[in-house]
């Protein structure tokens, strides 16, 4: 019977015991008087075994709601009734999804016994098969055996047969040669014959002949050597032990920081208890001939998958899995690598930088094995301070960096998560990125060795003390000449603007240049950078706007203490100014070739402090 059909009766079956149930409800129980509003109601079953409530046919409702005579507590029990079918209705509908659900589950077991019994089958006529060839191979030869015996019996009485014969027909010559002799009435020739044929006679009567047969009449019927037979029929019911299991390549997000899902799979014929995964990580540094190859831990289960836990972070795992059931067990499967989730990436604060159209975001891996993909999340922070309940994610970044466009004004939080075939991290801590103005932080690779950087990097010193020739030791990206560090500025093309607070008595460059700029080179002296330079005199204060080495012929009359820097890549003007007075002092024009870094250079001891991600003033962008 299809399994359509048998679940169409059971199905069937039910819906003619609600129906029953129906009818038996339209009847009125216990005799009870017919009122103007039906305490009762009847229900359905419909094809979708769903419950369906009609009122009773035979109830008319009353326009005020009760028949004359009928009280308040009528109508409140009458409500208490409907309450009642209500509940009623709701328990039959859930054990008619109850009857669903087993109906289902009793279907999946009648595909599991079909299945089993077709491969049980299977395996049985296989091994009869065997046996009979088996029997039939045994009985040709023991056919064979006694065809053979039976000709040797029958040679052997065949060559007895005519020796006898040869025996008469001498014994017969004798007997007619005497009879002739005896009748023979020339006693000359009587004499002369008689003495050769008593000769002959007597030589012939001296001849023993064996009357006994040359060969036992019986067959032997040795017993049959049927044990390999036997160990056949008790092999029916034995199962084979199964063959190697395929393990599964990793699926993507299937693992975490501490755990791997794996899953395997088997041939269809095969018949398991249970199964043991084997697993151990893979470590770099293990010699090849495998001495100090990590232990390697197993598990057991029943089902083709399995959740391996207490794992390592953003490790690589060995795995192998095989087959038991009660013949024996079976090949290990082919190794499989299998990867846990990275730990979290660590975001690089000191090296993220933002401008009012983008954030530049930087992290570190740390992981050590490879990671596929970084996802970036950020979300809006509302005016209150709180997080907004939308995170966008920029995914598949395959750097430990990203640029990310923003609107201009807002605050947001960020986030990194490292990706791996086994899924994402946990999210990396959050940071702050706000885009009023233009945030960065110096490059304290690029700073001479005569500087040193505030906690917070955003005020440099120059001391007074004389550094030792081991500590001036440089590279190449260090100033060598000029006491001077560079500023991480967005790569973005807008408007950026920043601050820089100052004092009387020290001499400074303050200005914008290219990241590769001369390290051997004062600020302003070439075409790489450009700069607002101050200079102590005897009897001034003196200020130069620098460029390839040559200054415009300028007086400012009041000392800046906070000076505003705009740069503006798409007029191409780098323009500085005095920030109490709202002074503009000079701008600079040139097309950008390239991206350039704010520059900052103490001449004399002394100190100078940054001020950025602050929104630019009206004035400086008009």
């Amino acid at each position: 019977m299809d399994l359509n059909e048998i679940r169409e009766g059971r199905l069937s079956v039910i819906a003619e015991e609600a129906e029953l149930s129906r009818e038996s409800t339209t009847m009125e129980p216990y005799n009870m008087p017919t009122r103007g509003v039906s305490t009762f109601q009847r229900f359905s079953v419909d094809t979708n075994e769903s419950l369906r409530f009609e009122p009773c046919e035979d109830s008319s409702p009353s326009p005020t709601g009760a028949e004359d005579g009928t009280d308040e507590e009528d109508v409140f029990k009458e409500g208490e009734t409907e309450i009642e079918v209500v509940a009623i209705r709701s328990q039959l509908q859930g054990k008619v999804s109850e009857m669903e659900s087993f109906a289902g589950h009793l279907e999946e077991i009648f595909l599991t016994v079909e299945e089993n019994f077709g491969r049980q089958e299977q395996n049985l006529e296989h091994h009869y098969n065997d046996v009979l060839q088996t029997l039939a191979q045994r009985y040709d030869e023991r056919a064979a055996s006694l065809e053979e015996e039976k000709k040797g019996k029958l040679e052997a009485l065949y060559t007895q047969l005519l020796s006898c014969g040869q025996a008469m027909d001498s014994s017969k010559e004798l007997i007619e040669g005497a009879q002739e002799i005896y009748r023979c009435e020339d006693q000359r020739l009587f004499l002369k014959t008689v003495m050769p044929t008593i000769k002959s006679v007597e030589e012939f009567a001296k001849e023993e002949f064996d009357f006994t047969l040359a060969t036992s009449l019986e067959f032997d019927t040795p017993l049959a050597d049927m044990s390999d037979v036997k160990t056949m029929m008790d092999s029916i019911n034995v199962v084979p032990a199964p063959s190697a299991p395929v393990i599964n390549p990793q699926m993507a997000n299937s693992a975490s920081q501490t755990f791997l899902r794996v899953c395997w799979s088997l041939f269809s014929d095969d018949t398991v208890e249970y199964y043991e995964l084997y697993y151990r990580p893979v470590l770099e540094d293990t010699p090849a001939d495998g001495t100090c190859a990590p232990p390697v831990s197993n598990v057991k289960v029943k089902e083709t998958h399995c959740t391996v836990t207490g794992l390592l972070p953003n490790a690589q795992y060995e795995l192998w899995v095989t087959a038991t059931n009660t013949t024996g067990i079976s090949p290990t499967s082919e190794k499989a690598l299998y990867m846990t989730v990275p730990s979290p990436p660590v975001i690089k604060q000191r090296e993220c930088s933002s401008c009012p159209e983008a954030a530049l975001i930087r992290w570190e891996s740390g992981n050590t094995n490879p990671v596929d993909s970084y996802t970036v999340e950020l979300s809006e922070m509302d005016t209150d301070g709180t997080q907004s309940g939308i995170t966008e994610s920029i995914v598949a970044v395959p750097t430990c960096q990203c640029l990310i466009q923003l609107q201009a004004g807002h605050r947001y939080l960020i986030a990194v998560r490292a990706v791996n075939i086994g899924g994402p991290s946990d999210r990396s801590d959050v940071i702050t990125a706000s885009t009023t103005g233009t945030f960065f932080h110096l490059l304290e690779d690029t700073a001479h060795p005569c500087l040193s950087m505030s906690e917070d990097g955003f005020t440099m010193f120059y001391g007074d003390e004389e550094l030792p020739i081991s500590a001036m030791a440089l590279d190449a990206n260090t100033f060598a000449r000029c006491v001077a560090v560079l500023g991480d500025l967005i790569p973005v093309r807008c408007r950026h603007y920043w601050e820089v607070e100052v004092d009387d008595v020290t001499e400074y460059r303050i200005g914008v240049a290219y990241e590769d700029t001369e390290r051997n080179s004062y600020l302003g002296a070439n075409n790489t950078s450009w700069c607002m330079r101050h200079i102590l005199t005897p009897t001034r204060h003196k200020y130069e706007f620098l460029e390839s080495g040559w200054s415009p012929d300028l007086r400012i009359t009041v000392n800046p203490v906070r000076i505003g820097v705009a740069l503006d890549y798409e007029r191409g003007t780098l323009s500085f100014y005095n920030v109490d007075l709202e002074q503009h002092l000079h701008t600079f024009h040139c097309h950008f070739r390239n991206y350039v870094h704010p520059c900052f250079s103490l001449d004399n001891p002394g100190a100078l402090t940054v001020h950025n991600g602050i929104e630019a003033p009206a004035y400086t962008f008009i």
